[in-house]
């Protein structure tokens, strides 16, 4: 199956880091605080800095991650600063609901690329797109996988934000928080510019397309040669 959508990876374990980034398929990198906790990182520039010295040709993002609007402009600068390839990862909102318009106007005026980051509502892209058609090359990115988990069908919206961000070419679109393989699928078919995934949907990757009758096979196959490893008897 023929992907226009451009993959990105989505994740802070550097080995796999340095093993996707070998991958042609994959377009570019993003990473989160979250993420990074996960994979036990305790000092963010240090690791961000060590990533950038492989990862070089391939854009990645990196999230501010202060609550005070005046703290997350320096600290957006200094990670803008890290190279031309990183793009700068803000929230919609601060975590009292504040939105962070008048931040991306800074950012934005200084020609810093930014990823705008947890959008779950239409209402969140109107907000800032008086702002973002004059950005530079930068990311709009909304979580799909999470307006799905609540009961949301992310299709419109997503659809949606692709004409709202339409008029400016250098807005790219993002389809977050993937949950399955599918999700490629339907991101691939709306014309969504970007998805994010974890290495657990990337590896499926080589299913996609495949022959139902075969998949069905190699499914019979597997519980055959698991239970026959289990030794189990009847």
């Amino acid at each position: 199956m023929k992907l226009n959508i451009k993959l990105f990876a989505d994740g802070a374990v550097k080995k796999d880091i340095l093993h996707m980034y070998k991958n042609p398929n994959i377009a570019g990198f993003t990473t989160n605080p979250t993420l990074m906790n996960k994979a036990g990182i305790t000092n963010y520039q240090k690791f961000a800095l060590d990533i950038l010295q492989s990862v070089k040709n391939k854009p990645i993002s990196f999230e501010v991650f202060s609550d005070d609007f005046d703290d997350m402009l320096r600290q957006a600068r200094l990670i803008a600063s890290w190279g031309d390839n990183v793009y700068v990862k803000i929230p919609i909102t601060n975590t009292k609901g504040e939105y962070t318009v008048h931040l991306l106007e800074k950012l934005v005026a200084e020609s810093i690329k930014v990823n705008v980051t947890a959008i779950l509502h239409i209402d969140q892209i109107k907000q800032i797109m008086p702002i973002m058609k004059n950005a530079p090359s930068s990311y709009v990115s909304v979580f799909a996988g999470r307006i799905a988990d609540s009961g949301y069908d992310p299709l419109p919206i997503m659809k949606e934000s692709l004409k709202l961000i339409s008029v400016n070419e250098n807005l790219e679109l993002i389809w977050a928080s993937p949950r399955e393989l599918y999700n490629v699928v339907q991101a691939n078919e709306i014309g969504c510019h970007i998805i994010t995934a974890t290495s657990d949907i990337l590896k499926k990757l080589p299913t996609l397309g495949k022959d139902l009758f075969e998949f069905s096979l190699d499914t019979v196959k597997m519980f055959y040669n698991d239970a026959k490893t289990s030794g189990f008897e009847l």
